[in-house]
């Protein structure tokens, strides 16, 4: 894989990171000793049992985006650990290189076009 496709990649995977992180810290604190496992904040807007109702619907949001943003997150940090051990840009099941297309269009893809495609039976 070309070494300067690689570090673009790593450029567009560590903005993503940091977006992913300014996103959960808005609602969420980071758990001790883990770089990608959060807890969504409940809410404090009042003691009214309409503000009640308001702080229970809005962790209940923010658990479901956590839990999506944690598993971006986690995918982004894979990607980066792929670049770093040279394992990036190989497909994890048949070994062959990913297009470049591939992953511009997604850059934490770890399989090739054809293996996803046998994965998900888009055949």
């Amino acid at each position: 894989m070309n070494g300067d496709f690689v570090k673009e990649m790593k450029e567009i995977l560590l903005t993503e990171k940091g977006k992913l992180e300014q996103e959960l810290s808005k609602f969420a604190h980071r758990k001790t000793g883990s770089s990608v496992d959060y807890d969504a904040d409940f809410p404090d807007f009042g003691d009214d049992e309409d503000e009640n109702a308001t702080e229970v619907a809005t962790y209940s949001n923010n658990l479901s985006l956590e839990s999506e943003l944690e598993k971006a997150l986690r995918d982004v940090m894979n990607g980066l650990k792929r670049i770093e051990d040279t394992s990036y840009g190989t497909c994890k099941y048949c070994k062959s290189e990913i297009a470049e297309a591939r992953l511009r269009a997604r850059p934490t893809s770890t399989s090739c076009i054809a293996c996803k495609k046998t994965l998900t039976q888009e055949m």
